[in-house]
């Protein structure tokens, strides 16, 4: 009886994943429009009759998805008649992959089954199979799922000498068709959750998640050739986070970029936010209500955000902790000369003024700005110069008699390790004449 139960069982879960599986639009139109153009194209020397060509077959016609892809990746005809006249080897090599797209579509359509079981909420998207010219495999917009074939359906038989050595790694580290279905219920991820803000912390776990979801929903391993290094080195990496999760202009160091940091490897921002995700899930009673506050989660709230990291205990500090840290750590001024700040006897005329920092600064980066007075309230400066040991900064400042004269320092001064100057604001006024 039980074993018969259990089958019964097993086939309306079989039935609802091939339901679902059913249910999945595929628009590939695109593609055959291409290589139409792709044809027409190499057949002529003629540029102009090639840009033409290039429009009339491929660029006129194209799909909402083509058109998606061609906005958020700001692809032009240019680009894509410099690509088909540079790298004819490369695309002949993946034609075949690009024209047989039944059992993508199949492993496709089964990874969305599982996340759609995993996560029931699940909002339905397009996933339009498209040509792009190299900078992205995949990406969303609105209800689409964007793929870029030339970078997505590609396997080892792709002929990549002719590609820029960047391409050439991308294309030696990562296996695009095998990944194929995992990167489509990443996007699919992207779709169900809100847009993060633009700081570190937000789209670390943005990415993060989806990739967490992803693999979890599909018992597939994640792609991301990063992961090893990571799990080697993870308290190095979250040493490492932590002193730059504040830091502005070090978002390519975690996401979408080249390291430059002592670590060394690129987007470790999706490995952290994966291992957060994890641990936030592991630790949940509810586990279906883990998964959906992972998913949607508002990441315009702050509180929420601390949340699901707090939560996950991965780091061994609250967020509001490792702020204060950071906050501890930031430069000051300590005070200015020859007079004090607010000083209402200042003597006009040509006058050297000296920032004194809490702090040696690295002795390049500035940042003078206007104060809430405005321009009229900033005197014209000149013969900048730091100390030698950057613990302070003097300008030349031309005072005229009877002003009040306001000159903002901004956080754009800094640490050699990249801590910011906290914003100070000079303020004095000169004797009348």
């Amino acid at each position: 009886m039980f074993n018969r139960f259990a089958l019964i069982g097993l086939l309306i879960y079989c039935q609802s994943l091939t339901g679902f599986a059913q249910q999945q639009l595929f628009v590939d139109e695109d593609l055959s429009r291409f290589w139409i153009a792709y044809d027409s194209i190499v057949a002529t020397s003629d540029t102009l009759a090639q840009a033409r060509l290039l429009d009339q077959l491929f660029m006129a016609p194209a799909t909402k998805g083509l058109k998606s892809l061609q906005e958020v990746r700001r692809y032009t005809p240019e680009s894509y008649l410099h690509a088909i006249r540079s790298y004819p080897a490369f695309w002949k090599s993946i034609r075949h992959n690009s024209q047989h797209l039944e059992s993508v579509k199949a492993e496709i359509s089964r990874d969305v089954a599982q996340l759609k079981q995993y996560y029931p909420a699940l909002k339905p998207a397009t996933i339009y199979f498209l040509m792009g010219v190299f900078r992205t495999n995949g990406t969303t917009q609105a209800d689409r799922v964007l793929l870029g074939a030339e970078m997505a359906l590609t396997d080892a038989s792709a002929n990549t000498h002719e590609l820029p050595e960047h391409l050439q790694n991308y294309y030696r580290l990562y296996r695009p068709l095998e990944q194929v279905g995992l990167l489509c219920t990443h996007e699919y991820i992207h779709i169900q959750q809100k847009q993060p803000q633009d700081n570190l912390l937000c789209y670390t776990l943005h990415e993060g998640i989806a990739e967490f979801i992803s693999c979890h929903a599909t018992g597939k391993p994640t792609s991301l050739p990063n992961f090893p290094f990571g799990f080697k080195e993870e308290s190095r990496i979250k040493a490492q986070y932590i002193q730059d999760l504040y830091l502005p202009g070090v978002l390519n160091n975690w996401m979408w970029g080249t390291n430059t940091n002592e670590l060394g490897e690129r987007d470790l921002g999706y490995f952290v936010g994966y291992r957060i995700a994890e641990a936030y899930l592991a630790k949940a009673k509810n586990k279906a209500k883990a998964i959906r506050e992972l998913i949607e989660l508002d990441y315009t709230n702050d509180k929420a955000v601390e949340r699901i990291v707090d939560g996950s205990g991965y780091f061994s500090k609250k967020i509001s902790a490792i702020y204060q840290d950071y906050e501890a750590s930031r430069p000051r001024v300590s005070h200015i000369s020859p007079f004090k700040n607010k000083d209402k006897k200042v003597k006009p005329g040509l006058t050297r003024i000296t920032v004194h920092f809490s702090q040696p600064l690295n002795g390049h980066n500035t940042g003078v700005d206007y104060g809430p007075l405005g321009e009229t309230a900033f005197p014209t400066l000149s013969n900048r110069t730091w100390s030698t040991a950057g613990t302070a900064w003097s300008f030349d400042a031309d005072l005229m008699p009877g002003k009040t004269y306001q000159i903002l320092l901004s956080n754009n001064f800094r640490l050699a390790n990249g801590v910011r100057l906290k914003p100070f604001l000079i303020e004095f006024q000169t004797l009348p004449e």
